[in-house]
Formats: C-alpha cells, sequence, structure tokens
C-alpha cells in the first residue's frame, strides 16, 4: 500500500491531513511545553487548558447549553451500553425502550438487558435491517425511562434523519459514527454519546453530552467509576483520561470551528461526498446492491455488494492496487462498505467512485 492511500475504513477512520502533521509533531515535542504528548501529566495545567478546549468547541459547534454537561470517558460505546441504564433507569416507572435498527443498536440492547428489564420498541432485524422507523410514531410509554437508539448503522449504512422535535420521554442517542458530521440540536436529547475513532480521532475517549435533570436519577451505591456524577464531578479527570486521544479530539474541534467554518459547512461537504458515491454505484443498475433502502441511506457509511463474493473480493484487490483501502464490509454482514467520515475528502469519493464505474466495465 502506497503512504497516500486512501482510507476508507469503518473504524479507526481517516484524519485530515492538517491534524496527522500536528500530530506527529506532537508526539515528538508539543510545541507549547517541549515535552512528547504520550508523556504529559493528566494534572498538568496544559491538559487542564486542553480539557477546557474541548469542551468549549464541543458548546460552541453543536450550541449545547449549560443545562447539560459535557464529559470524557473512556470505554466506548460499549462501556455505555451497560453504564446508562445502571444510571438512568432504576428511578423509572417503566423500563426503556430500544430501537434495534442494525449491528449495534442490538448490541445496545443486549447489553442493557443484562442489567435491568427492558422493552424493544422496533426491531429490523427480520428485513435485515435495511430500514428505518419513523421514531415519533413508535408506541413508547411516556413513563419509560428513556427510549435508546443508534443515529447512524455503521454496519449495514443506515442513518436516521436530524432530530427536531422532542418526544414525551427521555431520548438517548448513540451518535458514535456521525457525531460532528453535521448540526444537532442537543435540546431534543437527554443523552448523546459517541466515541472517537470516527469523526473524533483516535480510538480511547467517548464524549457523553447529559442533561444534568437525568442526574437527579442516578441512584446511590454505583461504583465510584460508573457513575456519570464522578466523572462530571472531577471534570473529567477522575482516574488517568487519555490524554492523546482527548489531545486530537481538541485538534479535530478546532478545524471543525477555524478550518471547515462549523458543522453546517461540514454537512455540505459530506451531502457532497455521499451523492458522488451513491450516483455512482445508483449508475451500475444491476450490476451493484447497495444494502440500505433509498430512503434510509447513511451520509457515513455505505454498504455495498457486486453479489458475487469473488466479484467483490476482486474489486478490494483492484482498489488497492490504486492505493484506495478499508473497503471490506463488516464480519456481520460481508460485501464492500465506504466509510465517508469527515477527514475523506470530496477528491478521495471521486477516486473511489471512478474506480467502481472502471472495474463494473471491465469485470461485470
Amino acid at each position: 500500500m502506497t503512504p497516500n492511500s486512501l482510507n476508507f475504513s469503518g473504524g479507526p477512520g481517516a484524519l485530515p491531513e492538517a491534524i496527522l502533521l500536528q500530530t506527529r509533531q506532537a508526539i515528538a515535542a508539543l510545541p507549547e511545553t517541549g515535552l512528547s504528548v504520550l508523556g504529559m501529566s493528566h494534572r498538568s495545567d496544559w491538559f487542564n487548558a486542553i480539557l477546557h478546549e474541548a469542551e468549549s468547541n464541543l458548546r460552541h459547534l453543536l450550541g449545547i447549553s449549560d443545562d447539560y454537561a459535557v464529559v470524557f470517558l473512556q470505554g466506548g460505546s460499549s462501556l455505555q451500553f451497560a453504564m446508562i441504564p445502571m444510571n438512568f433507569a432504576a428511578a423509572a416507572s417503566a423500563p426503556p425502550e430500544y430501537v434495534n435498527a442494525g449491528y449495534w443498536s442490538a448490541k445496545a440492547s443486549a447489553e442493557a438487558a443484562r442489567v435491568c428489564p427492558t422493552q424493544i420498541a422496533w426491531d429490523g432485524r427480520a428485513s435485515g435491517y435495511r430500514q428505518l422507523p419513523d421514531l415519533r410514531a413508535l408506541d413508547v410509554a411516556r413513563s419509560s425511562a428513556y427510549l435508546h437508539y443508534v443515529s447512524n448503522e455503521t454496519v449495514e449504512g443506515l442513518q436516521f434523519p436530524v432530530f427536531e422535535e422532542a418526544l414525551d420521554v427521555p431520548l438517548v442517542a448513540d451518535m458514535s459514527s456521525d457525531f460532528l458530521s453535521k448540526p444537532v440540536r442537543p435540546d431534543m436529547y437527554s443523552m448523546i454519546y459517541a466515541h472517537a475513532q470516527k469523526n473524533l480521532g483516535p480510538a480511547g475517549v467517548t464524549v457523553a453530552i447529559i442533561d444534568r435533570s437525568l442526574l437527579e436519577r442516578i441512584p446511590d451505591g454505583l461504583p465510584s467509576i460508573l457513575d456519570f456524577r464522578t466523572h462530571i464531578s472531577h471534570r473529567s479527570n477522575y482516574n488517568t483520561p487519555p490524554v492523546f486521544a482527548i489531545y486530537v479530539l481538541t485538534l479535530i474541534t478546532r478545524w471543525l470551528r477555524f478550518d471547515i467554518g462549523g458543522l453546517s459547512a461540514m454537512q455540505d461537504i459530506n451531502e457532497r461526498k455521499s451523492r458522488c458515491l451513491y450516483d455512482a454505484l445508483d449508475s451500475l443498475d444491476d450490476c451493484v446492491t447497495v444494502h440500505a433502502d433509498r430512503r434510509w441511506r447513511s451520509q457515513m457509511n455505505v454498504a455495498f455488494t457486486f453479489g458475487d463474493t469473488r466479484l467483490d473480493e476482486a474489486f478490494l484487490v483492484a482498489a488497492r492496487e490504486q492505493g484506495i483501502a478499508g473497503l471490506e464490509g463488516h464480519r456481520s454482514l460481508g460485501g464492500l462498505r465506504a466509510s465517508l467520515y469527515n477527514a475523506v475528502t470530496p477528491q478521495a469519493v471521486e477516486t473511489l467512485a471512478r474506480a467502481l464505474m472502471a472495474f463494473a466495465d471491465e469485470r461485470v
């Protein structure tokens, strides 16, 4: 693979070239301290400033009010699958409800069921996870602890539209794979969470945005590290945090805020990228099948197949020869998948689209 390979991996995802260059310098020595970022103390003034800037940038980009806490955690979404019901389900009169719309939301509901009774509000398994429900039309009890969904299913390439109308039940969203790809309204949610390695930088840090009124539900007696109040009161520095991952996240939020010009500008770029790729796939007619129904197609993850394992594998080889990497489909679904996270450039997507059409002309 060439040093300039185009990374379409579902995770870890691509990083902007400017961030890679800053990170390379920081690993050798931070300009501010003369020390490697890998050796910086989590108790230093430098890191406290990084935590402050990361939160400030997120509040600016998303319009997060002081009614919400912003905290940086570890353990990825997988830890949140258990932590959320542990913290917020016990005080409610009805169990939390889950939307099973794909591989990751099914994981979330299964893990929650280990912690407390749960209800499945909607399940797309029977249709092969090709479509999504209208959340407003679901029959969810108002007394439910919360309604949980995954905003973008990376495996199947499904994405919910931006939510603009508050529900009568607390709404909790795992936005790991489309967080910061477009504007959202935090005030529509009781909690938003997103792990890194998609649009936030390398794995190791998870962002949680929590309505402070939700904290009143947390039962006493939880292990301290599993209690959201612990991390909020210690300003994301209760135990040794992932300094490097939070540093890169801060660079990413700077890039979005000052270089890209905010999330509306980022959305415009992402819409252009996804339209380019879907137009190419659609132009191939029956040669290629896109997994998701057209209405629910994701701007972040495009799952597709030539309908023959041998052709899918041949395209992977042809793509690698052109410096295109990371197109393998998820192990649970197979086929191919192109992830168009924020750092993937429009030029990279155009290169992929041309490669697809050339391959189809020659081989299909």
